[in-house]
């Protein structure tokens, strides 16, 4: 088996090899590729991976290039972790935005619609060299924003699912609360990339009882300080929110928060700075405890066990991922992407049924969905007023005054990403 990682260099990789080194009887990987622009980068990623694997004496072979095309040539997999423009262009998103009183924030907002235009076109020409390469291949998307990439993909007639770790990282994160193994919570988990509510916590299995009520009831103040909102909010609403709806539900408090104090930007970018020299130490042959804290923990044991489903191997038949809607959520269309618990095997994910949803969530659900789908006609097609109007549509922008002023400092803060700017 032959799995590729696009954007091989992130400072992420190692998470990634790490579950790879672990659950090498869930995907047994004989031949991993990583690939990447930046060489630099990609010789201390590449040492430390080969390390991981030597320490946990995976057989496989970690191979980096900078050739995309041989990099995926025969892969079965392809997974994308890429950043264009790097932790410059999110130093940007999270900082413009701010100038007009809205959030600055790299995956929502009009920093995240900025993300998704430079996004976009790259990611779809990595597709359409891995369709020549091998058009049974399954894409992988980890890069954000993941709905709109994820549409992006599917519309182009890619094998694509996107994954985000919300959902894995709740899992666990309730499991723990509620002593009991990850394996046997099963999240009803309901909403858009980066839009989402836990709805129900059952144990055992989809069917499994609903503990969410006890949950709130003895671990309340715990789940509302992970997610920076009031204990009271959660039991008024009786779900858990992700904790990126407290861009909407404490919008104004969250700017003024951002505006006195360094970006996540800043803060990342001195990480990766101290996780690259740490990658250069050749006695180093495990993930360092900083990565930790760098984002997107677990997200190795939910590609691993995604790449594993989807190339019929041991991977669980249940998860949480984002794909077409298909009729599930009967208030949006059907090739809007959501993000819920499906069956995942070798023809892809299924949405599985999901409950009656609470107009206070489908409401904004179809409003992001919205703005979704006029974002990715931007991201396609290109055009000021294309812009213009995904920033008006969505909800946390909303006024054509706010529109008109983030459209310009989007458009110059990218113009050398924006191939019609």
């Amino acid at each position: 088996m032959k799995l590729t990682v696009v954007g091989g260099g992130s400072t992420y990789t190692p998470e990634l090899i790490d579950g790879f080194a672990r659950l090498r009887d869930t995907l047994p990987v004989e031949e991993l590729v990583l690939v990447d622009p930046a060489a630099d980068r990609l010789e201390l990623v590449g040492g430390l991976a080969r390390r991981i694997f030597a320490r946990q004496g995976h057989a496989g072979r970690v191979v980096t290039t900078s050739d995309l095309d041989a990099a995926v040539d025969g892969a079965d997999a392809v997974l994308l972790q890429l950043r264009v423009g790097g932790q410059a262009a999110r130093q940007q998103d999270e900082t413009w935005p701010l100038e007009c009183g809205c959030v600055g924030q790299e995956t929502t907002g009009a920093g995240g619609l900025a993300k998704a235009l430079r996004t976009v076109p790259v990611v779809l020409d990595i597709a359409e060299r891995v369709r020549r390469a091998n058009p049974d291949a399954w894409i992988i998307d980890f890069t954000n924003p993941v709905g709109i990439v994820t549409r992006a993909l599917l519309q182009a007639g890619h094998r694509a699912v996107g994954l985000c770790n919300v959902a894995i990282g709740l899992q666990r994160k309730f499991a723990a609360l509620l002593g009991v193994a990850p394996a046997d919570v099963h999240l009803d988990h309901v909403g858009l990339n980066h839009l989402t509510w836990e709805t129900g916590v059952r144990l055992g299995g989809p069917e499994g009882e609903d503990v969410l009520p006890r949950l709130l009831a003895e671990h309340g103040e715990a789940v509302a300080a992970d997610l920076r909102l009031p204990r009271p909010l959660l039991d008024r609403l009786g779900v858990v929110p992700s904790y990126y709806l407290r861009y909407y539900y404490a919008h104004d408090e969250v700017v003024d928060e951002l505006r006195t104090k360094p970006s996540r930007a800043a803060e990342v970018a001195e990480m990766e700075r101290q996780l690259l020299q740490m990658y250069g130490d050749p006695a180093l042959d495990e993930k360092p405890a900083l990565l930790a804290k760098r984002g997107g923990a677990y997200y190795s044991e939910a590609a691993v066990d995604l790449a594993a489903a989807l190339l019929g191997g041991a991977g669980s038949p249940y998860q949480v991922v984002n794909t077409y809607n298909r009729g599930t959520l009967p208030f949006l269309p059907d090739d809007a992407v959501i993000e819920v618990p499906a069956a995942v095997g070798g023809k892809g994910a299924a949405p599985l049924p999901v409950a009656d949803v609470d107009p206070l969530y489908a409401g904004l659900m179809a409003n992001v969905t919205a703005y979704e789908d006029l974002a990715l006609d931007a991201a396609l097609r290109g055009g000021r007023d294309r812009v213009f109007r995904a920033l008006l549509a969505h909800p946390l922008v909303g006024q054509y005054a706010y529109a008109e002023q983030l459209t310009d400092r989007l458009i110059a803060h990218n113009r050398e990403h924006l191939a019609w700017a």
